[in-house]
């Protein structure tokens, strides 16, 4: 009994936790909004309304994506980010941060086609890579098509870029979105079994 309770507990812990913490994570981020703007908006109409911060925040966030979809705001959104890089204590947190967020964004998701293996760094050793492209390579000594594999060192923005033939990765049938689990898990989220298909 002492046993079934204590694996339950421990499995409830788990489950339990990361939703709780996502939830509260997100309720603390749109009060601090919706606190700094109320205010605001109690000056301008003399009366507080609630949940204007709330709206506020969310139009701030599509603006902000408006401007990062055009060429000119990628520019001034790659310039604050060279700056926030500068920045003494904040330079430690939001890199790792951003590369996290970044991470599960549609744009990274979608330049990876494919979860594989490859040998990397050598012979023998496999590494989980993502597909990026295929590429037809065509030299004197050698023609064939190869695929470009962006294998992640410890996180998904830094990384080897290697060019190999087709024939020499090994698809695990996972999706992108596993892939990406196990790079952040450090492989404690690794299948038992590859290929998975």
């Amino acid at each position: 009994m002492k046993t079934w309770l204590k694996v339950r507990l421990i499995a409830g812990f788990f489950v339990t936790v990361p939703a709780v913490a996502t939830a509260w994570i997100l309720w603390a981020f749109w009060s601090w909004i919706d606190q700094r703007f109320a205010p605001i908006y109690e000056r301008m109409l003399g009366r507080p309304v609630a949940g204007l911060g709330f709206l506020t925040a969310v139009v701030l966030i599509i603006l902000m994506g408006i401007v990062a979809r055009n060429v000119a705001g990628r520019r001034v959104l790659a310039f604050g980010d060279r700056w926030l890089h500068r920045v003494p204590v904040f330079r430690l947190l939001y890199p790792s941060v951003k590369m996290l967020i970044d991470s599960f964004s549609p744009e990274r998701r979608n330049s990876f086609k494919a979860v594989v293996l490859v040998q990397h760094p050598r012979e023998g050793a496999y590494a989980f890579g993502f597909v990026t492209s295929h590429v037809l390579l065509e030299t004197p000594a050698a023609k064939g098509d190869m695929v470009t594999v962006f294998v992640p060192s410890n996180n998904l923005y830094l990384g080897d870029i290697i060019v190999v033939p087709d024939g020499d990765v090994i698809h695990t049938g996972l999706s992108v979105e596993e892939g990406i689990r196990i790079i952040l898990s450090a492989g404690t989220a690794t299948p038992q079994r590859l290929p998975r298909i």
